[in-house]
Formats: structure tokens, C-alpha cells, sequence
């Protein structure tokens, strides 16, 4: 075999085994989740109660329903707790280039994107989500009934709660494009105004039409992303 293939398939191998402890990750901590799903599942119902304090439960129509609603409930508290496992093994594949300080920086880029992580998460569970389910059910009144199922509502959660968590992750994309050669830090700089579009697009998309919701969730993209040109400029490639 040549040497560029005998690389490639080192590469292959790398790739393999660094996907295999963090799929392993993930499914040991919902496994674990799984076995508390039911006290999470009370949990994560409190934003909709207290956005409509007439509702006091939810209803599932099919018979498997409320237990595939706590298996997306493990899956989605195991994908948080194993975030930072599965964040060094991408960052430690991506970025061959850190291996004399490797265990230094890769700390400090797991922490940091794990915190942004995070904090996406909280953002979406205490402030976005109350402000989306207030206006959600506005819609109800005489006439008009909420009966929210109890699939459909941990689904919307999940989908929300994952996306502002990764839309946290703005900063640590960009440094991990631009410590792979992918863009630079100029290009980010350069063409602001049309990520800036972007940013006010998917916060309307996630914010699911309230304007509200909208802002509260592109100002604080906004600033992410003014972090991350700042950041690039520091720690740059």
C-alpha cells in the first residue's frame, strides 16, 4: 500500500475509535438517565404549568407513548451529561496539532464549549422557553381547548433545549474552523452582516414566530458571535 493510503486508514482507524467512545458515552449516560426519567419528565413540564396555570397535566393517546417520551428524555439528559466526552474526542480528532500540549488545551476547549453548552440549555429552559409557551397558549380560550400530548411537548422541549445549546457553540465553531485552515477569522469579520441575517432567520424559526422570543435569543447570538471573532483573534491558528 502507499503511504497515503496507509494514512487514510489511520485516519479511518482514529476516526473509528474516537466515534466508538463517544457513541459508548452517550449511551451509558441515558441508560443511566433512563432510571430517573420519570422525576425529569416533572421537571421539565414546570415551564409549561407555569405558563398556563389552568393546565395542571398532560394526556398520551398511545400506548407507548409516555415510554418513548422518557427515552428521548435519557437520550437527551445522556447527549448533556456526556457533552464533554464527546466534544474532546472531535476536537482531539480534528486537531492533530495539539499534541505536545494536548491535554492542556484540550481541557480548556472542553470546558469552555461544555459551559457554552450549558448555559444554551439554562437559556432556553429559563428564559426562552417560558416566553415561547406563554405566547404558544395564548391561543387557548373559550372556544379553543390546549390539551398538549406529552410526546409532542417533550419533543418541542428537546429540539429547543439542543438547539440553543449547540447555537451556544458559536464561539468554539468558529476557533475550530479557523485552527483547521477551514475560514478565517477575516472572513467571519468580514461578512458579518449576512451571519447577522442568518442569526435573526433561525431565531425566528426556533423562537417559532414570536418576536419576543426572537430577540431574546439573536441578541444573545449576536454577542456570541462578536465573542468568537474575538476569540479567533486571540487564540487564532
Amino acid at each position: 500500500m502507499s503511504p497515503l493510503a496507509d494514512h487514510f486508514g489511520d485516519h479511518l482507524k482514529e476516526l473509528r475509535r474516537r466515534v466508538s467512545i463517544a457513541f459508548g458515552a452517550v449511551v451509558f449516560c441515558s441508560t443511566a438517565a433512563y432510571f430517573f426519567s420519570r422525576q425529569l419528565s416533572s421537571l421539565l413540564v414546570v415551564p409549561l404549568f407555569k405558563a398556563s396555570p389552568q393546565l395542571s397535566s398532560l394526556v398520551y393517546t398511545n400506548l407507548t407513548e409516555a415510554f418513548i417520551s422518557y427515552l428521548k428524555i435519557s437520550v437527551l439528559v445522556g447527549l448533556i451529561v456526556a457533552f464533554p466526552i464527546v466534544l474532546y474526542e472531535f476536537w482531539a480528532f480534528i486537531s492533530p496539532g495539539l499534541h505536545k500540549h494536548e491535554q492542556k488545551v484540550a481541557l480548556a476547549v472542553v470546558f469552555w464549549a461544555t459551559l457554552l453548552f450549558g448555559a444554551g440549555v439554562c437559556f432556553a429552559y429559563f428564559v426562552i422557553m417560558p416566553q415561547a409557551l406563554k405566547y404558544l397558549m395564548s391561543f387557548a380560550g373559550d372556544n379553543l381547548q390546549a390539551l398538549p400530548k406529552l410526546d409532542s411537548y417533550l419533543t418541542f422541549y428537546i429540539r429547543s433545549s439542543l438547539a440553543f445549546g449547540l447555537s451556544f457553540e458559536i464561539p468554539f465553531l468558529m476557533v475550530a474552523a479557523d485552527r483547521t485552515g477551514l475560514v478565517s477569522k477575516a472572513y467571519f469579520a468580514g461578512q458579518r452582516k449576512y451571519f447577522y441575517i442568518a442569526i435573526l432567520a433561525l431565531a425566528f424559526l426556533l423562537a417559532a414566530g414570536d418576536f419576543v422570543s426572537t430577540l431574546l435569543l439573536a441578541l444573545p447570538l449576536f454577542a456570541l458571535y462578536e465573542t468568537g471573532i474575538l476569540v479567533m483573534r486571540i487564540f487564532g491558528r
